[in-house]
Order: C-alpha cells, then structure tokens, then sequence
C-alpha cells in the first residue's frame, strides 16, 4: 500500500476535476446552455459532453469499487460494485422521471436494456472470450442457481405480471399492488444479501479457480481512501444525470427514433463499467467474478430499482409502466430459460457464450423493427 503523493494523487485522478467542472458549469449556466438544443450540433456536442462525463465518472466509481473489492474480498467486492452501478441508474432514472414531460415507459425500458444487456450481451460476451482463451471455465453452481431463483420471480412480478393484472387498465399495477411489489422485492433482495454476505458466502467463491487476480494490482491506499473517491465520483453522477435528461429527450424527439432507445441510453451508462470488469475477468480465468458481477448486477437492477421507481411514483404521482409488451415479452422469457440451461453444470463453454450473443442482437434488432 503505497503513501498518499499529491503528485501522484492528481496524475491518477485528474477526472475527478473534469467531473466536478463540469457539475459547476451547468450548476451556474445550465439553463443557458441548453437554450438552443434545437440545434443539431448544439445538442450533439451537450449530449456527448455528458455522457462522457458520466460514463468516464462511473468508470472511475468502478475503479475505486474494484479496489475495495480486492481489499475486502468476495462476496463484498462485487455487492459494492453492484450497488455502486445501480445507485447511478435509480438516481438517472429518478432524474429523468420527475424532468420535464413524463415517460411512464422509461423505468420499464431501462431495466429490460440493463438485463440485456448483462444477461444477454455481456454473459455471453464474457463465456465466449473466456472460452476461446480457456476453452472450459468454472463457478459455484450453487451461487448460480442462488442469483437466478431470485432473478426469475423479480423479473415476472415485475415486467410480466402487469400485463395480465385487471385491476387497472394497461400493462400497470394498483397502488396496493405496487405497495406489495416493493415489499416484496426488497424482502427477497435483503434475504438473498442475508445469504451472500453471511450465511452462504462459500457460495459465491470458487477455491480452486486457479484465476488470475486481475484487480489486485490496483489496491495502492486504505479502504476510506477509495471509500471516500467512489463517493466523490458518484455524486457529479447523480447531479449530472437529471441534465442529460434533456438533451436524450431532444435528441430522440428529432431522430423520431422509439422512446426505448433512451432507456438504452441510460442501460448503457449503468452497464459499460461492469461489463469492462466482467470481461477482463473472464479472460483472466476468474469467472467467478464475472459471473457475481453479471447475475448480480441484473438481479440489483430489478431487485432495487422496481421498490425506487414505484416508491418515486407513489409520492409523485408520476405514472410508472412496467408490463413488457410484444416482442420485448418473448426475448425476456427467452434470456430467463437460456440462463437456466447455461447455469446448470457449473462449467461454461463458446456454445454458452455465443447462444447468449444472439439473443443480444435479437434485442438489439426489434428495439428499431417491431
């Protein structure tokens, strides 16, 4: 653990000036930059300007929480990471609930990009390079299977059930339906913190793995050190996040492009930092992690962010849309059973990997051809 150096200190961390900055400017001139964001280029150079600021900011959230990881070892590790990533999604979607004119759909498309995504894109991202370098990987079957027999409900009570309830019209739920559905989403995801964390922590680590430590060289301070710059890093997020609302908006207003893409927008944001992390471990022989962090994400983005965005609506009144409809419907109920079949053996392989992929391109194709 090398001794804190100015120097050093502002060469590693320098984005964290950017971010602040960047916080400060459209804190004090926010209304006037986005005066004329019905100019093209003038929107496009906002948009880009905070989105890579928020991203090189979750970036550096994940950094910090990678640290941690290796300081305080697994499950803990990855639950900070998780929890890390799904903080910036609930407070972006928060954000861009309550800005402007209301998308009930946003809470609902956010959510099924993020469990794509992972679940989809970055799962079989992850089985198909670490396979092509190590041909077979392994992991607890029984964290597995612990991840997917939460993930499963969640996902059906939450973007499935409200298609078929009729106590409301549309793909919604009643207040006291909603009330049940926090609760009960909350409940399953502390019970199954109770197990990672405590009870059944042997579930979640594999002994033998043999993986590389492809985190460990970056633990160079104490655990407050990166404790206090993940939460530096995290704030400007939160803040930032309700001022990209508006150019996302506008932007999709004048490509007439569909409303998902910008729940996409914001999946993206929430999901590049993890995925990095899963794939370097995967191709590190340690997919372990890559599989904690994958199930894990996709089980704290519906586990917390249902409870958020129900309870947002709750108090606001903002309507909040959770039923998948159509096409959306079938790819979920498809990504579910996939996973199931792919985590059944406890050994992963290029078949995994490249079935998982083409159901991500499957998603990616019915979000413009419905």
């Amino acid at each position: 653990m090398r001794k804190f150096a100015l120097p050093m200190f502002l060469r590693e961390e320098w984005f964290l000036g950017v971010s602040v900055s960047t916080s400060l400017v459209f804190f004090l001139a926010g209304d006037a930059l986005a005066v004329d964001l019905s100019n093209p280029l003038w929107l496009a150079l906002i948009f880009l300007w905070l989105f890579s600021v928020v991203l090189g900011s979750a970036l550096a959230v994940v950094r910090h929480a990678d640290c941690l990881a290796a300081r305080l070892g697994e499950p803990y590790g990855t639950l900070i990471l998780t929890l890390s990533a799904i903080a910036i999604e609930v407070m972006m979607i928060s954000a861009m609930m309550l800005h402007g004119e209301n998308n009930p759909t946003l809470a609902r498309d956010t959510m099924f990009a993020v469990v794509m995504i992972l679940l989809a894109g970055m799962v079989g991202l992850s089985l198909l390079l670490g396979g092509l370098r190590h041909r077979e990987q392994q992991y607890n079957l029984q964290g597995a299977n612990a991840y997917l027999s939460v993930i499963i409900p969640l996902a059906v009570f939450g973007l499935i059930l409200p298609n078929f309830t009729v106590s409301t019209e549309g793909p919604t739920l009643s207040s006291a339906q909603e009330i049940f559905l926090v609760l009960m989403s909350l409940g399953l995801y502390g019970t199954f913190l109770a197990i990672q964390t405590n009870r059944h922590r042997s579930f979640f680590m594999l002994e033998d793995e043999g993986g590389e430590k492809d985190h460990g060289h970056r633990v160079t301070r104490s655990v407050p050190f990166h404790g206090v710059l993940l939460m530096a890093y995290l704030l400007p997020v939160v803040y930032l996040a309700e001022k990209l609302a508006l150019p996302i908006d506008h932007s999709i207003e004048i490509l007439h492009a569909p409303a998902a893409l910008g729940g996409v927008v914001v999946a993206l944001l929430v999901a590049t930092p993890e995925s990095i992390g899963a794939v370097r471990a995967a191709l590190a022989n340690n997919l372990q992690r890559s599989v904690n962090i994958l199930l894990g994400s996709v089980l704290s983005t519906i586990g917390l962010t249902i409870p958020a965005v129900l309870t947002v609506s709750l108090v606001t009144g903002h309507p909040v849309v959770l039923g998948l409809q159509n096409a959306d419907f079938v790819l979920l109920l498809l990504s579910l059973a996939v996973s199931v079949v792919t985590f059944a053996s406890g050994r992963t392989n290029v078949l995994q990997g490249t079935v998982h992929l083409l159901l991500f391109l499957a998603y990616l194709l019915f979000i413009f051809a419905r």
